[in-house]
């Protein structure tokens, strides 16, 4: 996998000791995410699967098994 150049921090970075934050990088098909911590271990995703994982944190049906109805309404 080849190493992002430019990564960019969370703004919701701890703002205390250290580097406790998360980091991201995008190229034209992919999303780059590491913990500062660590930089070297990351993951690389899809934008799309990160929008899901994303939105079901935002309305707490992470894991649920219950279905998001209003995203399918029109």
């Amino acid at each position: 996998m080849t190493t992002p150049a430019q990564w960019q921090k969370s703004s919701f970075s701890g703002g205390g000791e250290g580097n406790d934050c998360v980091e991201l990088a995008s190229a034209p098909t992919t999303i780059h995410l590491r913990e500062s911590d660590t930089p070297h271990t990351g993951v690389t995703t899809a934008p799309a699967p990160l929008a899901h994982l994303l939105h079901g944190i935002k309305t707490g049906r992470l894991g649920t098994g219950t279905p998001d109805v209003t995203e399918h309404c029109p």
